[in-house]
């Protein structure tokens, strides 16, 4: 195979991978050329902007419900294995 054709697999993986780190310049013309023939990832790459930009937003987000602390509802000393009280009765 030449090794700028890459197929959808190895497309996504190095869309997924240009989130993390700056891609070569072989890596982005291959995307380049791949998402000009491709139908499919263009697509994920818009999905892959879409989350990114609401996480970001989510991380950002200080409205009246947002949570004021990190704490558990039953205080921060609660074990992750403590019952609700509807369930302690199972």
């Amino acid at each position: 195979m030449m090794p700028f054709l890459k197929n959808c697999k190895e497309i996504t993986a190095l869309v997924v991978a240009g989130e993390d780190r700056a891609l070569d310049w072989r890596e982005r013309l291959a995307v380049r050329m791949h998402m000009a023939m491709c139908v499919a990832c263009p697509k994920f790459e818009r999905q892959m902007l879409t989350m990114r930009n609401a996480m970001a937003q989510w991380r950002n987000y200080e409205g009246d419900d947002a949570p004021t602390s990190t704490a558990t509802p039953n205080g921060p000393d609660t074990p992750a294995t403590t019952r609700l009280p509807s369930e302690q009765a199972r």
